[in-house]
């Protein structure tokens, strides 16, 4: 016991005199999470920013103005008002992700469309390739803005000259056609509630003129969206923090680098002799194998806290369940610390082994969510990557940061680490004894 005490404490002296690796190991993953975590959300407090998007004004009509005005007043968007040549050079170039034409004539031709399904205008959209996803989110909001104005347009007293035009070219077919001889009745039936409203209006305006008062408001017509949303975000716990994600995914990231340069460690100390000379003292190979998992699994064990100590003080990130933290914490740096025993076991040489490792390292952490939230993934490849024990670990500091659950909440997680971090130890372990005979 006090060789193994005494292995273990070398090693722990020596790694924090590494101020290298205390840099590469600690310092980096806090400044990528801060980065990435930035990128998915930010804190709780964060808000959503809105969509810069230009707007092409050519259709001077008070639907083309109205449509415009519901557009600006969207709080999902920032309508940036632009020439056309300017909109297709800011798209061109990426400082847009979409633009908007609204040609000239377009209210008249869309509400001359509404009903006949003819002669369509076409709204031109310039928009960024590398953004599609903005173009949809864009496209519906348009949809909104244009089918309540274009319907308003249609269905108003001011809109009696183009459903007259609709009537003319209905009734010629209506007598081949029922179903054009249903639209007649109801254009004519629009006609006449156009001709009483008209004659309403009429009304109200001389009786306010001979009262010296303004006409009352004309009240909106046509049709609107028959609901509102109520965003609510859930979670078992705290808010939503994208810094616990990316803190999760960075510190997994790097800390699997530290098993790295364990591994590797053993193997250059194989190739200096020291690792012989270390044998031959009176301490058995077990002994010295168990000292170097207990120190590297410390040493991850207290990165792993340094890091979730910085998010909380920096990025105000909580930790719902101290208890499951901290057994997860555990169990990914006994993994980490058997992972790097098992570099140590089948690397050849130091140079190839961590070119090898790194690149294993970085498939696994890609896989597993670090980078972006797995849940993007396809559901194939979310299947696909249960088989990788960083998405476990991911998932399970997910759990007790910002999803808010309990111990029992990442004990699947947790017995997943504890089983790679048994079968990456006992392959280390059955090479070591191998190697040795």
């Amino acid at each position: 016991m006090i060789a193994l005490i005494a292995l273990v404490r070398k090693d722990l002296i020596l790694y924090l005199n590494d101020k290298r690796a205390l840099m590469l190991h600690l310092l980096m993953p806090v400044v990528l999470a801060a980065f990435f975590g930035s990128l998915f959300g930010g804190g709780s407090e964060a808000k959503t920013g809105k969509i810069d998007v230009g707007l092409v004004q050519l259709d001077q009509s008070d639907s083309g103005k109205k449509i415009a005005a519901g557009l600006q007043a969207d709080s999902a968007l920032k309508i940036i008002e632009l020439s056309d040549a300017e909109a297709q050079d800011r798209v061109r170039h990426g400082k847009l992700s979409v633009a908007v034409v609204i040609p000239a004539g377009f209210g008249e031709q869309a509400a001359d469309a509404l009903f006949s399904g003819h002669n369509k205008p076409q709204l031109p959209v310039y928009y960024d390739p590398s953004q599609s996803t903005m173009l949809a989110m864009v496209k519906g909001l348009l949809t909104q803005q244009v089918m309540q104005v274009t319907s308003a347009a249609a269905m108003s007293p001011k809109g009696n000259k183009t459903t007259e035009r609709q009537l003319a070219e209905v009734r010629d077919k209506a007598a081949k056609d029922p179903e054009q001889a249903q639209l007649s009745e109801f254009l004519t039936s629009l006609k006449k509630y156009q001709d009483q409203r008209l004659a309403a209006d009429a009304e109200k305006e001389a009786a306010a003129k001979a009262s010296g008062k303004p006409a009352p408001a004309e009240a909106p017509v046509g049709m609107s969206m028959p609901y509102t949303t109520q965003d609510r975000a859930l979670s078992s716990g705290p808010r939503y923090n994208g810094y616990a994600h990316s803190f999760a995914g960075m510190g997994v990231q790097f800390i699997l680098f530290m098993g790295i340069d364990m591994g590797i460690g053993i193997l250059l100390a194989r190739r200096m002799g020291i690792w012989n000379r270390l044998l031959a003292a009176p301490v058995s190979l077990a002994t010295v194998l168990l000292g170097r998992a207990i120190s590297g699994a410390i040493i991850a064990m207290g990165l792993m806290c340094a890091m979730f100590v910085c998010a909380m003080l920096i990025f105000k990130v909580q930790i719902s369940s101290v208890g499951g933290f901290l057994g997860m914490a555990a169990s990914f740096s006994l993994m980490t610390a058997a992972f790097g025993l098992l570099i140590a076991a089948f690397g050849k040489t130091p140079e190839a082994a961590r070119g090898i490792a790194t690149f294993a390292t970085l498939i696994m952490v890609m896989l597993g969510g670090a980078w972006v939230p797995s849940f993007i993934f396809p559901e194939w490849m979310q299947q696909l990557t249960l088989v990788v024990p960083t998405r476990w670990a991911v998932d399970g500091f997910d759990a007790v940061t910002w999803r808010g659950l309990g111990l029992d909440g990442v004990l699947a997680p947790i017995a997943v680490q504890l089983g790679f971090a048994a079968v990456f130890g006992g392959l280390a372990v059955w090479k070591f004894l191998r190697d040795q005979k």
